[in-house]
């Protein structure tokens, strides 16, 4: 079982700790890539124009300038970094000690900066979204698919991979359609179907801690349905040899998403 995340935008910096190993991520082979653009980012966070480039407000100064120098700022581990919706509903620190085992082995990151980050990976607060377009780089979506591609078929390999990403994130890494589900959430109303879109995060990230604490993991489409069902109600749009396979998890009107911790 492989878990997709996207990152949060918003990030809690470490207020201690010493700064980022490289060769202590996982997937040291991206480590020239991840160089390179920690260099082009600070360039840009030094510029007149960081916050056009960077498609941030003003409120977001001191973010932008801690771009300018992360190899000196201190790290923390990835899921205590990020930080929102999804991550709060997720809830690594209510897990138990074998499933944040878990939840470290089995969740991958698709990050801007790094390509992808474990839970457990150390890494410092940064502002950088994929959906960015670098001097040099490109967009970061597009500069990161070549590169994350052969390195992420590897780590799927026999594994069920459950897709809990943004299309902004999903862009940098196309899974084996017939190893992947993707995960939709909508919301009745007034008997109709709605797409839930800013809080489906919160339903996703509850969707992994589900599957981190209920014991046994999924292996199949199928087996992810029947255990979002043990929750929710939900179908599986079966996949095809382009498209992934689709859970759709369906909340009732009545439904309120609340804050969780």
């Amino acid at each position: 079982m492989l878990i997709l995340l996207p990152p949060s935008e918003g990030k809690q910096p470490a207020s201690s700790g010493e700064p980022f190993n490289a060769d202590a991520l996982q997937f040291p082979e991206l480590n020239a890539h991840r160089h390179q653009l920690l260099d082009v980012l600070a360039e840009v966070s030094r510029g007149g124009d960081a916050l056009e480039v960077l498609g941030v407000g003003k409120s977001l100064v001191e973010e932008v300038t801690r771009n300018i120098q992360l190899h000196r700022e201190p790290a923390a581990a990835a899921h205590s970094v990020y930080t929102g919706v999804l991550f709060e509903a997720l809830g690594y620190d209510r897990l138990d000690a074998n499933q944040q085992r878990l939840a470290d082995r089995s969740i991958l990151v698709i990050s801007a900066l790094w390509g992808a980050v474990g839970f457990a990976d150390r890494i410092p607060a940064y502002r950088l979204s994929m959906s960015v377009k670098l001097p040099e780089i490109g967009k970061l979506a597009s500069w990161w698919k070549p590169k994350l591609t052969p390195v992420l078929n590897e780590r799927a390999a026999g594994e069920l991979v459950v897709d809990c990403r943004s299309s902004t994130y999903a862009a940098a890494w196309v899974p084996a359609p017939g190893q992947t589900v993707g995960v939709s959430v909508f919301q009745l109303r007034g008997g109709v179907r709605k797409v839930v879109s800013h809080f489906a995060k919160h339903t996703r990230g509850e969707l992994a801690a589900h599957l981190l604490t209920r014991g046994t993991e999924v292996a199949t489409p199928e087996e992810l349905l029947a255990a979002a069902r043990e929750r929710w109600e939900a179908e599986l749009v079966p996949g095809t040899a382009r498209k992934a396979h689709q859970l759709n998890i369906i909340l009732p009107e009545d439904h309120a998403f609340r804050a969780v911790g």
